[in-house]
């Protein structure tokens, strides 16, 4: 039986143009690189992030309130989960929800060791498709936690569902929310192409993906990343780009990429601030605080569902 990935990536392939989700982006390897993007001088929005979270963490947690329980959507390393949770009174419980369950459960594992007596609860699924919680723990709020401008990954019409199901997912509770904002493309593009090319090793890391747990024959010499700010849309574009006319298998399938043809492998939308707002609204929550960074680089919102 076909993995999801095999059959993403196999639906991908078979139209034009090609693309597949950014989430195959995150195995071991994968997840190791992009921590690495984080500590680039050119990645701006981790460090940008994380300063308002430090920054602004007391508000926070006075908002959260005593005994509140943190969805975490996409947990990575938990880095920034550990400035709320040292933040917040007597946090009921952690739930993590990631793709990734082996880096998921070691990342949840030390967790555990640092913050004695706090139920962490990994949750393997992906939160892009609907999925059910476990019952809510305490009296406090359900807050959700979306770091990481991760939003901005899906199209406008996939934000707005996710928003929707987080909305009601979390009714009673509110969403942190982490969003990039609309800014010089020049600090764009080199965001996402790093002279020291770990994005692009990222990028190119998804067909060593494929080889690895597919047994597809990409030969990784042949593609370039490609990624670029598309203004008109406010969104960075990753690509793949064939270097030359090439045929790669796996799955009993071949296909055909002639040279200059692309894989899409990441949309990055950036948002103004309004903009962000106007979608929470229609998604059914009602913004709250919103606070960015002196250089206005990144926003995080605080967006209460009713």
């Amino acid at each position: 039986m076909l993995s999801e990935f095999a059959r993403d990536l196999i639906a991908g392939l078979a139209t034009r143009p090609h693309s597949i989700s950014p989430k195959y982006f995150y195995d071991i390897e994968g997840s190791r690189l992009f921590d690495r993007i984080c500590e680039l001088p050119e990645y701006y929005p981790t460090r940008s992030e994380l300063q308002i979270l430090q920054d602004r963490a007391g508000e926070i947690a006075a908002l959260a309130g005593r005994g509140a329980e943190i969805v975490e959507f996409g947990a990575g390393s938990l880095r920034k989960v550990r400035l709320l949770l040292q933040a917040f009174k007597a946090p009921a419980r952690y739930l993590p929800i990631d793709i990734s369950g082996e880096h998921l459960r070691d990342a949840a594992g030390i967790l555990r060791g640092e913050f004695a007596g706090l139920d962490v609860q990994p949750v393997v699924a992906d939160y892009t498709q609907a999925l059910q919680l476990p019952p809510a723990r305490g009296t406090g709020q359900r807050i959700g936690f979306f770091p990481g401008s991760t939003i901005g990954n899906f199209t406008p019409e996939e934000a707005l569902v996710f928003l929707q199901r987080a909305a009601e997912m979390l009714r009673g509770g509110a969403l942190l929310l982490g969003a990039d904002l609309v800014k010089d493309p020049q600090v764009l593009h080199a965001a996402y192409n790093d002279a020291q090319g770990v994005t692009a090793a990222f990028n190119l890391n998804l067909l060593a993906r494929a080889n690895r747990e597919l047994g597809a024959n990409f030969v990784l010499p042949q593609f370039a990343h490609y990624a670029c700010y598309n203004a008109p849309r406010q969104r960075i574009e990753m690509h793949l780009l064939s270097r030359v006319r090439q045929e790669v298998a796996f799955a009993g399938q071949r296909f055909s990429l002639d040279e200059g043809e692309s894989l899409q492998t990441e949309n990055s939308y950036k948002f103004t601030i309004e903009g962000l707002r106007a979608l929470a609204r229609r998604a059914g929550f009602r913004p709250g605080p919103v606070w960015t960074d002196p250089a206005r680089l990144f926003s995080v919102h605080w967006l209460h569902a009713p």
